[in-house]
């Protein structure tokens, strides 16, 4: 073997793990000589294992990623030093392995797992992950020949037992690879947690007290509570759990008697540490609690943190989606030193997610993780494990009624099993059952309308596209310019012209969460309830950035200040939607889009540029805009040869694009009508035997003759149409809109 050398331990890549891979840098793999796929070993605290080597760009030269098994056999942390060497690893003749947990199989398991260990280095003692449907088995190498490092080829005889071995495993539950991105997360608990805990020394040097308490915030399902399960795996310490609600008592004094013994066993268990999940309900504000059994228990938390000793040794962590409901008396240095808020993923966090929970799962070729990344925004750790979960299950029953398996006779064979993969279908039909957490109250599913499904408005298109899709998809292009990106967006023009369908395409298209507000929803009875509502739909706007926040009828709820005649609750929605709109949080991501007919009415102060920065007038239908309209409506419409859409367009003067779809809907229900008429009249000839009318007869023969209908809209159907539904604006309408527009335009540039 060849003389070690020392590495610093760094986290494997998600598809890394359970591979027995060790991944170094092109540079140090070339000077020491070591090929990739050559075998390492891997020298720890407390132990040693064997890796394959592979080369990596992301690595430095004094760093080896290696994953959470190899971790735990060798007693190593992320940050330690471990040694490396070139190992030599005889070809085995018997492996036995043996399960951590009680399962039965066939020798297609065998066969199976042989397959996932070729080649792979193994070490007696040491934990295995082998990956099934949608998720991992571990076996425990119970015996090689021979005894020393081997690796499995085609002629090792492999042997699995029944039984589970006996004893506590060595592997970790949950490693800091089990969590999806969050990089700077984990690199700041582990300078705070890991640090004092195994160089007390260091913080005695600066004769400072190390930290006491962390609190983890964020909304339901982003990680924190995975985040202290993987802190205390990695560090090896003594982890104690405590879920809120369940230490509260109605006894006097036996709450914070639970509290103390909690405390006591951490302390002689020391390092340790303690894990408080929704912390939020034993330790809410104590002036806005009624009851004295959360008082007291407050205050004696608050005891209990201040009498931490033994410098790093005890460190609690607190979890909660609540953060401003906890006394503030805790949130302080000494007590919790620090508050480290989760986000919700971002696309590239997403991603990594998605790799973690598809880890095991055999997905087909044209499964694109990049692509699910982007389609999920709003999606937290909890809602991709869901929906890799669900899309396994759709792919499940459609293996089930494809291949016709019949689930009561034993085993299902290899070969079949082989067929069963996750495809890209499947994953998209999941999304139709898994909602975002963060969206769910408010989340509003918006008919996919596309840019071609709007007639005309061509210009009105552009201007959208400039100022929310480009930000949306392109948002390096506002940042290159040095320009800031437009906040919102008013739509305004006579009622009919397509404003709110402009909005579902602009959501549509740039693939944004949509907000829909439709404006009176927002008002309430209550005093303050309306400005909590706008206060409620932006905080998640941001959360689930990128998003589109429509108001609908915004004049409703935005009316000119000082005129109002109510309790002047729209006055105080106005101020709120002023400071959010253009207030000191920043809206990232989030562009608001409201559409009115009377833009009149409107507080001017909502009008200048950084909150509606684009004052779109939609203008109803000229000849070529009502042309193009025209044809959307028509599209599976039944026309015959005598109709002339450019002729109907230049009869249409006045008319909106709901007009033109209320003149399509009307002529093709006279055509329906002319059907009806002539079905009946047969239904009726053939239904009369012997002068006696059959009515079950007529009811069949009438529904046969009405789904095989083979009549089409001519054009007379179209001018009696036009007779029956006339233009919703007049001339003057038109005029007073286009003078509206240039006089908000003037007031927005002045």
């Amino acid at each position: 073997m060849s003389a070690p050398i020392k590495l610093k331990v760094s986290e494997a890549r998600q598809r890394d793990v359970g591979r027995k891979i060790g991944r170094l840098s092109e540079n140090l793999m070339s000077k020491l000589k070591i090929d990739a796929g050559d075998y390492l070993e891997i020298i720890g605290p407390s132990g040693s294992s064997l890796v394959q080597a592979m080369p990596a760009y992301d690595v430095s030269d004094d760093e080896i990623r290696i994953d959470g098994y190899i971790r735990k056999a060798i007693g190593a942390s992320i940050g330690d030093e471990v040694e490396i060497r070139k190992a030599t690893v005889n070809k085995a003749t018997k492996i036995v392995l043996a399960p951590t947990q009680p399962i039965r199989f066939d020798q297609s398991f065998v066969d199976y797992v042989k397959d996932q260990l070729m080649y792979k280095p193994l070490v007696k003692g040491e934990t295995i992950p082998i990956p099934i449907y949608t998720g991992v088995i571990e076996l425990v190498v119970v015996n090689t020949q021979p005894s020393n490092y081997v690796f499995v080829s085609s002629e090792t005889q492999l042997d699995i037992k029944e039984e589970p071995v006996k004893g506590e495993t060595t592997y970790a539950k949950v490693t800091w690879e089990d969590i999806g991105d969050l990089e700077d997360v984990k690199e700041r608990i582990r300078e705070i947690v890991e640090l004092p805990m195994k160089h007390p020394e260091l913080f005695q040097r600066l004769g400072i007290e190390p930290p006491k308490g962390i609190l983890l915030y964020g909304p339901p399902g982003v990680g924190k509570t995975l985040l202290a399960r993987a802190l205390a795996n990695e560090i090896g310490a003594y982890f104690i759990s405590i879920n809120g609600p369940e230490i509260m008592s109605k006894f006097y004094g036996e709450s914070e008697e639970r509290l103390r013994q909690i405390f006591d066993e951490a302390n002689k268990n020391a390092p340790s540490i303690i894990f408080i999940d929704e912390i939020d309900a034993i330790a809410p504000k104590r002036e806005e609690v009624t009851g004295e059994v959360e008082k007291r228990v407050v205050a004696q938390l608050l005891t209990l943190m201040d009498g931490i000793k033994g410098r790093g040794k005890i460190i609690v962590i607190g979890a909660t989606n609540r953060p401003d409901a906890i006394d503030p008396a805790l949130r302080r240095p000494g007590r919790f030193d620090r508050e480290i808020e989760i986000r919700p993923p971002d696309t590239k966090a997403r991603k990594e997610i998605l790799q973690v929970h598809t880890r095991s799962m055999p997905l087909s070729d044209d499964v694109n993780l990049d692509d699910i990344a982007e389609m999920t925004n709003g999606y937290t750790g909890a809602d991709l494990a869901a929906l890799a979960k669900e899309a396994a299950m759709v792919a499940l029953r459609r293996f089930l009624a494809t291949t016709k398996v019949n689930l009561d006779q034993g085993q299902i064979p290899a070969e079949l099993l082989k067929e069963l993969k996750v495809t890209m279908n499947d994953f998209l039909e999941a999304m139709k059952s898994i909602q975002p957490t963060l969206l769910r109250e408010v989340y509003v599913e918006v008919p996919k309308v596309r840019w071609s499904d709007i007639g005309g408005l061509e210009d009105v298109k552009q201007q959208l596209r400039e100022a929310i899709e480009w930000q949306i998809k392109f948002p390096d292009v506002f940042t290159k310019s040095g320009i800031r990106a437009p906040k919102g967006v008013l739509l305004f023009g006579p009622p009919g012209t397509g404003k709110t369908m402009l909005a579902k395409a602009v959501a549509t298209e740039s693939g944004a969460n949509f907000i829909a507000v439709r404006g009176p929803e927002v008002l309430s009875k209550w005093v303050g309830e309306s400005e909590k509502a706008i206060r409620e739909i932006f905080r998640r706007a941001r959360q689930t950035a990128p998003t589109v926040i429509f108001f609908d009828e915004i004049d409703s709820i935005a009316p000119m200040r000082g005129f109002a005649h109510d309790s002047g609750v729209t006055e105080r929605i106005v101020n709120q939607l002023l400071a959010e709109m253009d207030g000191i949080t920043p809206l990232n991501k989030v562009v608001v889009i409201a559409a009115t007919n009377r833009p009149d009415i409107l507080d001017p102060a909502l009008l200048r540029p950084g909150r509606f920065d684009r004052l779109i007038y939609v203008p109803p239908p000229d000849k070529i805009a009502r042309l193009e309209i025209l044809k959307v409506h028509t599209r599976n419409v039944p026309l015959a040869e005598d109709v002339n859409l450019e002729t109907i367009a230049e009869k249409t003067e006045g008319y909106t694009g709901a007009d033109l779809e209320a003149v399509v809907r009307e002529a093709t229900m006279l055509m329906l009508r002319e059907v009806s008429a002539v079905c009946e009249q047969k239904s009726r000839e053939a239904c009369t035997k012997d002068g006696k009318f059959v009515e079950e007869c007529y009811n069949k023969e009438m529904r046969n003759c009405m789904n095989n209908f083979s009549g089409k809209v001519s054009m007379k159907h179209f001018e009696e149409a036009l007779k029956i539904v006339s233009p919703s604006i007049t001339k003057a309408d038109i005029e007073r809109y286009e003078r509206l527009a240039k006089e908000l335009k003037r007031s927005a540039v002045v």
